[in-house]
């Protein structure tokens, strides 16, 4: 005989645990049910595949200044420079996928390697998350004071006349500078020798000692230098003028109709990151990109902030990707 506060059917402990599996099996397919753990509880690393000094340094920092403040952990940039960026890739490629190791991509890494190299250790497609496409840098073509040309069209007649010549820097193969070189040569019908760096620091050294003649960088690692007169400016690549430089005019209206190359930054993970994850890196990176110290930095350099989606960030490679392919079987661009 049971009273009204006695239940007459005790549950064994067995089919008690059963009930409740089956009661948070059911919970978890709520929204706001299933959250991956806290992120972040430690500090980010951010790799760039090239030494301090160029284009990559003033994005990658800025960004991962204004991104320590919104985690509340340190972002923290480590330079991995050599190997056309191969270095850098393949370690990102190889870390856990946790959302504590992220590389900055750029047009080399992610566009042009793949046809560039033969033998990469890792697939981009496959082994990397595309997390959002920080900024486009316009670049430009510069020549040190002693080069006997005063714009563009005398830069081009002079390259033509004096065949190897001129010896052109970059920041390494594949780099964004190689590439627009490169680009630019077949473009113009043009011969300069190629002498590679590791990194913008050391290529803007001999550069401006006069050691070589030319480079295509992106403005921001060459801009005071412009101001000073240590270098001058004929060209930019980008579709239009640039307001840092109003006086110098795009190589597109310079003879070449619709020629444009720009440095791209974008923010990538190993592939298995977890989509929560990637979605509020790339929430939380539009919103550095609109903090003002990031704002005021780029407008100073005429970079272009974006914080697109990743989905947006993976179609804008395979795009550059389809360009870069064509343009590297042309120009029969190889690691020297």
């Amino acid at each position: 005989m049971t009273d009204l506060f006695t239940p007459a059917w005790r549950p064994s402990r067995r089919t008690a645990f059963q009930s409740l599996a089956v009661l948070a099996a059911g919970a978890a397919s709520l929204p706001g049910w299933a959250q991956a753990p806290a992120w972040p509880q430690k500090s980010i690393r951010l790799v760039v595949p090239f030494a301090p000094g160029g284009s990559s340094e003033v994005v990658a920092r800025s960004v991962a200044a204004e991104l320590t403040k919104q985690l509340g952990q340190s972002v923290f940039v480590e330079n991995k420079p050599g190997g056309a960026g191969t270095i850098a890739m393949q370690d990102i490629a190889k870390a856990p996928p946790d959302g504590y190791n992220l590389i900055l991509g750029h047009v080399g890494t992610l566009a042009v390697n793949p046809y560039m190299l033969t033998n990469q250790p890792y697939d981009v497609n496959r082994d990397f998350v595309p997390v959002t496409l920080l900024a486009k840098v316009p670049n430009v073509l510069v020549v040190h004071p002693d080069v006997p040309a005063k714009n563009f069209k005398e830069f081009i007649a002079y390259a033509k006349a004096n065949p190897g010549k001129l010896n052109y820097s970059s920041a390494g193969n594949g780099s964004a500078g190689h590439l627009s070189m490169e680009y630019l040569k077949l473009t113009a019908g043009f011969f300069m020798t190629h002498i590679p760096y590791r990194g913008s620091g050391p290529q803007m050294t001999d550069l401006l000692a006069g050691r070589t003649q030319v480079a295509m960088n992106g403005l921001p690692s060459v801009s005071a230098f412009i101001k000073s007169g240590k270098l001058r400016a004929l060209a930019v690549g980008s579709a239009q003028r640039v307001a840092a430089l109003p006086d110098v005019p795009t190589i597109a209206e310079s003879g070449y109709k619709g020629f444009e190359t720009s440095q791209w930054y974008g923010l990538l993970a190993p592939a298995g990151t977890p989509a929560p994850i990637v979605r509020r890196l790339q929430e939380e990176s539009l919103r550095a990109l609109k903090a003002g110290p990031v704002t005021e930095r780029f407008a100073h350099d005429s970079a272009l902030g974006v914080g697109d989606t990743p989905e947006q960030f993976a179609a804008f490679i395979a795009a550059q990707q389809k360009i870069w392919k064509e343009i590297v079987v042309k120009a029969g661009i190889k690691p020297d």
